[in-house]
């Protein structure tokens, strides 16, 4: 995947590595990034499309909520989250899966 540049308030911001998950009314974008000093993080960022106005005059809006993960922090992110996992499968059994489309990725996440 090509280098991608982005800028926020002033700072450049380069994303490395990049994968979009669709999911229903929501989209979540896995990003690989690189700060200043070099050290990479990811940026989570989860963007759910909001319906507002009158059915006369309908408005689309995005809400994103962010989340920023440094590699100090994967083992014990990925333990939590293979736990809450594991925990929901316990209690639920496998979540059915939802019909994909043609471009949407599987993750496997392993850290």
């Amino acid at each position: 995947m090509e280098t991608e540049k982005k800028i926020f308030e002033g700072k450049e911001s380069e994303i490395l590595f990049s994968r979009t998950v669709k999911a229903g009314q929501r989209i979540y974008y896995i990003d690989v990034k690189q700060n200043r000093k070099g050290e990479m993080y990811l940026s989570i960022t989860e963007s759910k499309k909001m319906l507002g106005g009158t059915q006369d005059m309908p408005q689309v809006s995005f809400e994103k909520h962010k989340i920023f993960l440094f590699r100090e922090d994967f083992g014990k992110f990925g333990a939590a989250l293979q736990e809450a996992l594991a925990f929901v499968e316990d209690e639920q059994g496998e979540s059915p899966e939802r019909e994909e489309s043609s471009d949407a990725i599987k993750l496997d996440l392993e850290f």
